[in-house]
């Protein structure tokens, strides 16, 4: 599948708060920058020591273990409301409250690296999704979290939900700008 399927999407294809997450993705080919998101994402992950990964940069929040549990949950969601909806199922689709998610993940016990190979896993599964798919069935639209959304605006908000959570372990988490 072309990358056609996955214009930019319109900001009435997805709810406004994910505006913030679609503005962070490069107008490049999609699914080539999810492909390369997962290369640096690996990269960065497993260049943390396992000692780093219980580190939270503030009082109440999440370890770098659980930032990067939330990543997988999150995608693993997103891609099953992209699912979903691909495959033409009208029902609404509830929200998830990832503040429940984030303790319940038992990500504490787990090592980075076990924890970067599942998101490639889940990361390789969606592109294989998403290169599935014909423009047609990416701009199928749904209701997720009550509100309209496309295929195609959630494979958007994927990628840029994980610019978002690298950012913030590179900057907060390991003090690094890039």
């Amino acid at each position: 599948m072309s990358s056609t399927a996955f214009p930019r999407p319109a900001a009435d294809e997805h709810a406004p708060y994910y505006g913030k997450y679609v503005a962070l993705v490069p107008d490049d080919d999609l699914l080539e920058t999810m492909a390369q998101q997962l290369k640096d994402s690996w990269n960065l992950l497993t260049g943390i020591s396992e000692a780093q990964g219980d580190h939270a940069y503030a009082e109440g929040k999440w370890t770098i273990r659980e930032v990067v549990a939330h990543v997988i949950d999150t995608e693993r969601i997103f891609a099953y409301r992209a699912l979903r909806i691909a495959r033409g199922d009208v029902t609404p689709l509830p929200g998830f409250d990832e503040n429940l998610y984030a303790p319940e993940s038992l990500a504490a016990g787990r090592t980075l690296t076990d924890l970067a190979e599942e998101f490639a896993l889940v990361r390789r599964s969606n592109l294989a999704f998403l290169k599935s798919l014909t423009p047609e069935v990416a701009a199928r639209r749904g209701v997720a979290s009550n509100t309209p959304v496309s295929v195609r605006a959630i494979a958007w908000i994927m990628a840029g939900h994980l610019v978002h959570h690298l950012g913030i372990l590179r900057k907060r988490y390991l003090g690094s700008e890039k």
